[in-house]
């Protein structure tokens, strides 16, 4: 397991320089803004758009990217601290397991994103865009 046994940034006991990680770490960060923008333009379309009737053909697809960025998010947090000794606090870790529970509940309730999609999706994204920014600020905090 690359970096399981290493230190921090450099040369670890294992003896090689680790540069996955640190590289891992910065994608992070910057897909953790990246996710929570989208995530926050998509949430405010889908809220404007509650209304309308019939949506246009470019809102599931972005709700996706939205989605996959998030999920790509949480998956990069989990693989950082399968693969490091980095640990970034309790409650930032917290919120990435709230973030993949909320759609894994979304995915269960699917059949009541019908009534009102646009709605639903966008208070969904919001509300992941709002976990998203937690997790950000709770960086190296403990419970």
């Amino acid at each position: 397991m690359l970096g399981a046994t290493c230190g921090v940034v450099g040369v670890g006991e294992c003896g090689y320089v680790d540069l996955i990680s640190p590289f891992v770490s910065a994608l992070h960060h910057v897909l953790g803004w990246v996710a929570i923008y989208v995530c926050g333009a998509v949430g405010l379309w889908g809220v404007a758009m509650y209304r309308r009737e019939t949506l246009p053909r470019a809102f599931y697809p972005a709700v996706g990217v939205g989605v996959g960025l998030m999920l790509a998010q949480v998956s990069l947090g989990v693989a950082i601290l399968a693969t490091t000794e980095r640990h970034p606090g309790d409650q930032h870790t917290f919120y990435g397991f709230v973030i993949a529970f909320t759609f894994a509940f979304a995915y269960f309730y699917k059949s009541q994103f019908r009534k009102r999609p646009a709605l639903a999706f966008g208070l969904l994204l919001l509300f992941v865009m709002g976990l998203g920014l937690r997790g950000i600020a709770t960086f190296g905090v403990n419970f």
